[in-house]
Order: C-alpha cells, then structure tokens, then sequence
C-alpha cells in the first residue's frame, strides 16, 4: 500500500506540468489518477467506504475552507456579502427545487427521489471553487461572491439532504424546528468562528517568543478545534473554519508570511488527497446504467436552475448581465455533493448506488466542462484581469514584533512602463528602502548606481502607510507607453 501511494504521490507530480499545459485543473487530474488506480481500471486499490469517505472527506474540507478565508481580504467581502448570502440560502433551495421539478419529469423518478439528488448536488463546492478560481485573473467582486458562497451554501444542503433522507424514512420533523436549525447553522457557525479567528489572533501573538513550529501546531489546533466546537454545538463547522481564517487573515500574526504559506500548502495537500480518495470511491463500470439522468441532471442545474437561481437571487444588485452568466458558469460542483451522497448510502436507501453515481458523474461533468472553461469564458465574457506577474525569487520578512514596516513587492510592467531609472536619482519617502532585484529570474543586490528595468520585480520595506506614496514616486520614474 505505502508503495502504490508513492506511485500516485509521483504521478500527480509527473502529470502537473501536463495539466497547466492543457489548462486543466489539477483537481480533475487527481480525480482521474483515483479512478485509474482504483477498483474498475487496474484494481490496485479497492476502496468501498462511504462512511470512511465522509470522515476524510470532512477534514479535508476543512483546511481548505480556512485557508480560503484567511486568503479573502475584507476589502473584497464587504461589498458581496448580501447578495453572497442570499446566493448561500435561497439560491440554494431555488437550484434544488427548480432541478427536482424538471429532472422528476423528464426522467420518470418519483419526487422525493428527484429532490433528494437535486438537494445533494444543489450547492456549489468550496474545494473545486477555490481551487479553480484561484488560479485565474478575474473580476474580484464576482470571483469573491463565487468563493464565498461555495463555503457559505453546504449548511443549506447539508439541512435538505438530512431533511429529505428523514422524511423518506418516515421521520416526521417540525417546520420550526427545521427553520431553527438552519438559521443556528448559519448564525452559529459564523459567530463561533468569528471568536476563534479574535481568540487565536490573541493567542498567536502572546506565543509569539517560541520556536516557529510551534505556531504551525498551533495553527493546526485552531483550525480543528473550530470546526470540532461548532460541530458540538450544531452549528456549520465549515462556516466556522472560514471565518476563522478570515479573521485571522485580516489580522496581524507573527510569521505571517510563513503561516500564509502553510495554509495554501494545506489546502493543496488537501484538494489533492481528497479527489485521489474520491476517485477511488467510485466503479465507473455503473455508469453504464446511469450516465443518460447524469447528463439530464447536469443540462438541467448548469443551464437551467444555476441561472434562474443566480439571476433571482442578484435581481436588485449592480451586477451586469455577463457577470451574472459568469456567476451561473462558476457554480462548480465537487466534493461536497460527492460527500453528501454519501449520506444516503450510509441511510441505507441507496442500497444499489444509483444516486451516488449520478452524483459523481454529474460532478465529473462539471469540473471537467465548466472547470476547464471558466478562464476562457472570463475572457470571453471580459470579466478576466491582466495576469500579475509572479517572480520566482521571493523575499519574506520574518519578525515576531509589531511593527508598521511592510515588505513590498512591485513589478515594473514592460507592457505599461518605458524607460530605465537609477536608484539614487529616487526620492523615495523616509524608511523606505529597495532590498531585493529579481530580474530574469537573477538575483540582484540593490546599490545606489544600479538601473532599474521594464521587468524587474522589487522588493521594498517601508512603512504601511506610505506603501501607496511609495508605488507612486516609484512609477513616476518611468513614462508611460
């Protein structure tokens, strides 16, 4: 076993480049290593543990919603938090409840049947969202209503998935009892985070004088004691990971840098495992029987219920009517509803896996469609950004002090900027200082007579105020094309 894990550890790594090459999501790549080594294709792993599956599945989700929060800058959620939200709750029963109608009709399933697999399948997906998005250029307001509503929507699934499951089982469950959970979901969750993003910011800076190790422990600590303690109390743990990152990714850390770093190397890790372990669930020799409702469902939710949902829901916004039909193309499907389709596996009333598979055909679809086609639809749409330029020689400021001085990064863009400037011919504000020169992917020690080029990326320290006086003077060096 330790073998053939090193053998899918390496290929994912060997088929990477092939991935940003084809522009293809690594997610769907490690999907698809799943399926290969999994028990349908060459059977060297069999792997049928639904229940295993939601386990691991649920950890992994939560490190990469909380480093999706801590990555979400306070300046790009307040002006979406609304519509974001209205997006996460009603946006969620319309999608499920408008699916159910269309797919119980065309495909001949009962009702109840119809809603559960619309209701599974009826939020967006965090880990697939974030994955995605993040690697692309987009319009930061609809990317951040994307990414927040994937990690914001599961309370309202995972609420109808259990409801519907309850009510096929003959369990009978108050209305107010149903609109009271929900509303302690989502109120719950976000609250409990919210103190233990302030509570570990606290933390962080009284442990400050140990060893760094320790903060990344810690750091793991924080995370699942959030999720842990809402979970105890019946509130979203998956709301209350994201906030917690959120609060603390707007706070000052000691390490911050350092701990940034972490948390994207965990939610890669993460993303990563988790659609191995997905792949491997699934035998897609049942497919056979099932493939005609996967399409159905996903024709249905891609083309009809997302952006009826979307377009109700974003009704007295500002948001254009391409940003909306980018918002409809970006509700990705992924992990979660693979996870929830679990739950009736583990009920016991899909005996036969016919809703899990749909499900996870369904997914399939769209991570490869619409996860492979958003940029270019971005583009399209002229809702993408000019790609910033990312140097690979980096320069981080590690201190465990507050302190208002600030390492910058700034990139002289050829395609803007003309002309060539000599350090000293500057006049930079006070305890502002050029300490690094990454140019052609060389390193260059800064002095008084060096030139500066179109191309160079330059790391800065000064104060946090001046940081917008400091890119100014900066650029004024140079004439404009």
């Amino acid at each position: 076993m330790i073998l053939i894990t090193a053998l899918i550890l390496l290929f994912i790594v060997f088929t990477a480049t092939l991935s940003r090459k084809l522009n293809i999501p690594l997610i769907i790549i490690a999907l698809v290593i799943g399926i290969v080594f999994g028990s349908d294709v060459t059977g060297l792993i069999y792997f049928d543990n639904a229940q295993l599956s939601q386990k691991i599945a649920n950890i992994a989700l939560v490190f990469i919603l909380f480093s999706g929060g801590f990555g979400t800058k306070t300046s790009n959620l307040r002006p979406v938090i609304k519509p974001t939200m209205l997006l996460a709750t009603i946006g969620v029963l319309l999608t499920a409840g408008i699916s159910s109608i269309i797919f119980c009709l065309l495909s001949g399933w009962t009702f109840f049947k119809s809603l559960l697999l619309c209701a599974i399948i009826s939020s967006t997906d965090a880990a697939a969202v974030f994955s995605i998005l993040r690697t692309r250029s987009l319009n930061k307001n609809v990317a951040s209503m994307a990414e927040i509503e994937s990690a914001a929507n599961d309370p309202m699934a995972i609420i109808m998935t259990t409801f519907i499951i309850q009510i096929i089982l003959g369990v009978s469950l108050k209305t107010e009892f149903i609109i009271g959970l929900f509303i302690w979901q989502l109120v719950g969750g976000i609250t409990i985070g919210i103190i233990m993003g302030f509570v570990g910011s606290y933390i962080f800076g009284k442990i400050k004088d140990n060893d760094v190790g320790y903060f990344y422990i810690f750091l793991i600590g924080i995370i699942l004691f959030s999720y842990g303690i809402a979970d105890l109390c019946k509130a979203s743990g998956m709301l209350s990971v994201f906030f917690a990152g959120y609060i603390m990714g707007n706070k000052k850390l000691p390490y911050k840098n350092g701990i940034s770093s972490f948390t994207e190397i965990l939610s890669f890790i993460s993303n990563v495992g988790l659609f191995v372990l997905l792949g491997l669930l699934v035998f897609p020799k049942q497919f056979s029987g099932i493939w005609i409702n996967g399409i159905l469902l996903f024709v249905i939710l891609t083309f009809i219920a997302r952006p009826l949902a979307v377009f109700i829901c974003t009704f007295f916004t500002k948001l254009s009517f391409l940003e909306k039909i980018f918002l409809s193309w970006s509700g990705l499907r992924g992990a979660v509803p693979i996870v929830l389709a679990t739950y009736p596996l583990a009920a016991g009333i899909d005996s036969e896996h016919q809703i899990f598979n749909i499900i996870f055909f369904t997914v399939t679809l769209s991570l490869f469609i619409q996860g492979s086609t958003i940029g270019k639809i971005a583009d399209f749409l002229k809702l993408g950004t000019k790609q910033q330029h990312k140097s690979k020689q980096t320069m981080e400021l590690v201190t465990i002090h507050d302190t208002n001085i600030e390492l910058i990064e700034v990139f002289i863009d050829p395609d803007i900027y003309d002309g060539t400037c000599k350090i000293s011919n500057m006049t930079l504000p006070i305890d502002t200082t050029i300490t690094m020169i990454s140019r052609n992917n060389k390193i260059i020690v800064p002095s008084g007579q060096t030139i500066i080029l179109p191309g160079d990326n330059l790391s800065l320290l000064t104060d946090n105020k001046k940081i917008e006086e400091t890119i100014s003077e900066l650029f004024k060096m140079f004439t404009k094309k």
